[in-house]
């Protein structure tokens, strides 16, 4: 089978089962997981797949409500992908916000609706799970996004490093969520628009 071939084969598979392990699909096309990280290359730079923690999903934009204008779902400010948080949904939905800030806000609204949110490392720009994530609040670093500015690390010890050079504070997920409401508690939203 050629790659071309795999990669329709690959998008067909997360149409149907919306979220897989590389593991899985390696089983089921009976190819090594080398072969499917090479097949799903070009998938995801185009982002027609999503990289999520453990595996991939099909990457439902055009489906989204907010993604025809590619706006945040929590502030509106236009979408840059570096800073990108994503919440997935049941029944094939993604929902994007600008950045952790936002992503925080509304993942804390959704709840357990959210079966999955991924976001970028700061530093490496791999995708990582939210809920597994360490996340910098009050740094003196400006993002260019929303107040107080959120920014995320896979890794305890870059967080911690980050802090050292640049100031902040360093939260677990449920512990970050709740400091984001409580900063924003009593204030007009993100810099520059209302909620």
């Amino acid at each position: 089978m050629l790659p071309v071939e795999r990669q329709h084969k690959i998008k067909d598979l997360l149409n149907r089962h919306r979220n897989m392990k590389i593991s899985d699909l390696s089983e089921e096309l009976d190819v090594s997981e080398m072969t499917i990280h090479r097949d799903l290359k070009p998938l995801i730079d185009d982002g027609a797949v999503l990289k999520t923690f453990g595996g991939v999903s099909i990457a439902q934009e055009a489906n989204d409500h907010n993604s025809a204008t590619k706006d945040c779902v929590f502030c509106s400010r236009t979408i840059n992908d570096r800073l990108a948080y994503r919440l997935i949904l049941p029944n094939n939905r993604t929902e994007t916000a600008c950045c952790a800030h936002c992503g925080l806000l509304r993942h804390r609204q959704l709840g357990d609706d959210v079966v999955q949110a991924i976001c970028p490392d700061f530093f490496r720009q791999t995708t990582l799970s939210a809920q597994l994530s360490f996340y910098v609040m009050d740094a003196s670093v400006e993002i260019g996004c929303c107040h107080p500015q959120v920014l995320t690390f896979e890794r305890g010890e870059d967080a911690d490093k980050f802090v050292k050079g640049f100031g902040g504070t360093v939260y677990r997920f449920a512990d970050g969520m709740e400091a984001i409401f409580q900063k924003m508690n009593g204030h007009n939203g993100c810099s520059g628009s209302h909620h």
